[in-house]
């Protein structure tokens, strides 16, 4: 049984498209909720996680946190697992996950004109043409920014996929029937080479998987497997190679049905970037709020160089906005800023987002501030000047403390 994946534009009917198909083959239809509630369930990363990942914007604390690449590998493991099944219609961003050595999928692309998909958005959301093109660019950005992360090409390129469909021109019951009838093809039944390279995928992706839970990025690994051997192409510069190379294939090794690992410089080792293992017992998600500019800067800085990752922001209407959309662990607050104080955004902080731990650092606060800020549920109040060792290892409690929570 052949595996049909369908990666489409918003409102180009790719949903009652893919439930054609998968009632002309008899085939299970699965979504990326499907995948995404399943690695949930099995042991990656919660839900929510795995959502923006896919579907939102690079946190600006990802290259402490590395979030998105522990939850892609997560997700390329799910499709891996998916894939074991063979009789599936899977529609979705997740389609993007699929490698195109796997002879029996049909990958297909559906498309249409921005007149076609703006005309069902007015129907379907109740919106006017301009609020609906809007929408659309949204969306087409969305879909962009995944498939260039997953593939590293724009979605609509005509090479990534089997068949690229325009349903506005074929129609939405002559699309799914041309799928249909490609999927039921002699040239799309698994054989016993196809469902070697999918078993070959599958121990790649948790090689993958295992890696980048101890902080090793797959944007800097390149991983293949064939039968029991994995190779493992490093492809950033660095230092100490061998040692490296060492921890790499004990962490291959570790994974069952791995029998020999090969580590050795990939294509890209000798370009400019240095090769950075995250740590993930070290704060990663801190963001850092003062209008001392020069100083939150060089802070920032001094905490790098402690393996600390943090972001900065100058003020406290701006440090709402960006936890609102990109929670922190760890928010380091000064309380004499213009606009918002601290106070009020340890207020609000605390009401709207408690599992944020706030460590006040300020030069002009008082005893009664300090125990206005306690009883409010900071975790700590510091005074400038600070010992940065001192601060360092406040924030490490603080992230436990979140950690626990």
């Amino acid at each position: 049984m052949s595996v049909v994946s369908i990666f489409s534009g918003s409102f180009c009917g790719s949903e009652e498209i893919a439930q054609d198909v998968a009632g002309r083959l008899g085939y299970p239809l699965l979504r990326d909720e499907d995948l995404i509630g399943k690695v949930a369930r099995e042991g990656g990363p919660p839900a929510e996680s795995l959502r923006r990942a896919m579907f939102g914007r690079t946190s600006v604390f990802n290259q402490f946190s590395q979030e998105k690449e522990k939850a892609f590998s997560w997700l390329k493991l799910g499709m891996a697992w998916f894939l074991k099944q063979e009789d599936m219609v899977f529609l979705g961003y997740a389609a993007q996950l699929i490698p195109n050595y796997i002879s029996h999928v049909l990958e297909v692309c559906l498309i249409a004109e921005s007149k076609y998909r703006a005309d069902r958005a007015t129907r379907e959301k109740g919106l006017n043409q301009k609020e609906a093109l809007a929408l659309i660019h949204r969306d087409d950005e969305a879909a962009i920014r995944w498939a260039e992360y997953a593939r590293g090409r724009d979605p609509w390129a005509p090479e990534l996929y089997d068949m690229l469909l325009p349903v506005d021109k074929t129609g939405l019951e002559e699309t799914a029937r041309i799928i249909s009838d490609h999927a039921k093809g002699p040239a799309l039944k698994p054989n016993s080479s196809s469902r070697q390279a999918v078993r070959d995928f599958t121990l790649s992706c948790a090689v993958e998987q295992a890696l980048a839970g101890e902080g090793h990025s797959p944007k800097d690994l390149q991983v293949k497997a064939s039968g029991d051997q994995v190779n493992i192409l490093i492809n950033k510069k660095v230092m100490r190679l061998a040692k490296l190379t060492e921890d790499l294939e004990k962490l291959a090794l570790s994974v069952d049905g791995v029998q020999q690992a090969k580590v050795e410089p990939g294509p890209d080792y000798y370009q400019a970037d240095v090769y950075r293992r995250a740590d993930f017992q070290l704060p990663s998600k801190v963001l850092l709020v003062d209008d001392e500019r020069e100083f939150v800067q060089t802070l920032s800085e001094r905490l790098m160089l402690r393996e600390i990752g943090s972001a900065v922001v100058y003020d406290g209407e701006e440090a709402l906005r960006l936890v609102s959309e990109d929670e922190p662990e760890v928010l380091v607050l000064d309380l004499k800023m213009p606009g918002i104080d601290g106070i009020e955004v340890l207020r609000r902080l605390k009401r709207d987002y408690p599992k944020v731990e706030v460590i006040i650092l300020t030069g002009h606060g008082s005893e009664r501030d300090k125990e206005t800020c306690m009883q409010m549920g900071a975790f700590a109040y510091l005074e400038k000047p600070v010992d940065i060792d001192q601060l360092s290892q406040v924030m490490q409690e603080a992230y436990q403390a979140a950690r626990k929570r």
